[in-house]
């Protein structure tokens, strides 16, 4: 019986968790809980799996549900009581969203704990820090993105193995190829609609910018210890595979399937095994063409910013992530256009002083940093 931490229970990667372990109550159980404010779903969680603690980040939701609880669910609100449920259970689920799942994955390092890792900005933040931790501590890292679980099966479920080529795969999101003046008339609700997946409005907005796509090379340099110059991105429209890696010899080996969150979810926590995911197999007659389409660096000004982040190294990422969070959410808010976006996102990268990456203390300065840099520049949109 694997014993699961799950941090960010109520998002969509969160729930999906809870449907594995729905699936396999004999082989998993959820031990703690966490999450930020959804105290109603929160609560029915609580009820149907009954883990000895739970955390919600808000305090002010926590304090209005605190006599609510579950009997015999042990309860606590804030950041701090949030940080506690890590040390439950064997291995941590980190399915937080932004920043906060840094500081939730150096946590589990610091507990000894195993990571299932579904939050980007764990590595795009604070690559070097996590990375340095965890293989000094021993702890087993799962990638759970459908990109970096794909490159991890074809590497034999190996962060070490050898290969000459890593290759990302993009969808290209709902507005691959269109016009400035296109792009120009892009609202919320058509951005939130993407083409192949179905995910929360963050990684949508992401998607739909290629900002998302950047954070996975950033990724990928860590996970893989990979430079930049042996990662290939290139777009696959109908999102079936989902990542390849070549090998010295030149082949290349792919992962492939429906588009789907819970596969590689459910992967992280029992491999090497895999078990039925009630996913159907492909239909390779009627799959019809698989295509594979460039992904011009400069066609996508937020894809370009990423690179360019990784490049310039040290804290930068870190700036770039804390920006663009602020943006996205400018952005769904109504109060900047989608073109906008990499705007607001570049003008803080522009103001920012370069610091190691060595430190969470720092990495928190630089995020707090950015995000006011960010919100300055909104506020030009807001009050011009």
């Amino acid at each position: 019986m694997k014993e699961i931490s799950l941090i960010g229970s109520t998002g969509s990667i969160g729930r999906q968790v809870c449907a594995v372990v729905r699936r396999y109550p004999e082989k998993f159980t959820i031990k703690s809980m966490v999450a930020n404010a959804s105290a109603e779903a929160f609560l029915r969680q609580l009820e149907e799996f009954k883990p000895a603690y739970a955390a919600l980040v808000n305090e002010d939701e926590g304090k209005k549900i605190a006599d609510q609880i579950p009997q015999g669910v042990r309860f606590g609100y804030g950041k701090r009581a949030a940080l506690d449920a890590v040390h439950y259970g064997e291995t941590a689920f980190v399915a937080a969203t932004g920043f906060a799942g840094l500081e939730y994955s150096l946590e589990a390092v610091a507990q000894g704990k195993d990571i299932a890792l579904a939050n980007k900005e764990t590595l795009v933040c604070g690559g070097e820090l996590v990375m340095r931790s965890i293989r000094g501590a021993g702890i087993r890292l799962m990638p759970v993105d459908s990109e970096h679980s794909a490159l991890w099966q074809a590497l034999s479920f190996r962060l070490n193995a050898p290969f000459k080529r890593l290759i990302i795969t993009a969808s290209g999101g709902p507005f691959y190829g269109w016009s400035k003046e296109r792009l120009e008339k892009v609202t919320p609700a058509s951005a939130l609609k993407h083409p192949t997946w179905n995910m929360g409005a963050k990684i949508t907005i992401d998607s739909a910018t290629l900002l998302n796509k950047g954070f996975e090379v950033i990724e990928a340099k860590w996970l893989y210890d990979c430079p930049l110059e042996k990662i290939r991105t290139v777009v696959q429209p109908t999102s079936i595979i989902h990542s390849m890696v070549e090998f010295a010899d030149g082949g290349v080996l792919a992962q492939m399937s429906y588009p789907t969150m819970e596969l590689p979810i459910q992967l992280a926590l029992t491999y090497p095994e895999r078990f039925a995911c009630d996913l159907p197999s492909l239909d390779f007659e009627r799959l019809g063409e698989i295509k594979f389409l460039p992904l011009e660096r400069k066609a996508f000004p937020c894809y370009d910013l990423a690179l360019t982040a990784v490049e310039q190294g040290d804290n930068y990422p870190c700036a770039l992530n804390g920006a663009g969070e602020v943006a996205v959410r400018a952005f769904l808010d109504g109060k900047i256009p989608f073109l906008a976006i990499p705007e607001v996102m570049s003008y803080a990268l522009e103001k920012t002083e370069r610091t190691p990456a060595n430190e969470f203390a720092i990495l928190q300065a630089t995020d707090e940093r950015a995000r006011a840099l960010a919100r300055e520049r909104v506020a030009r949109f807001v009050n011009p």
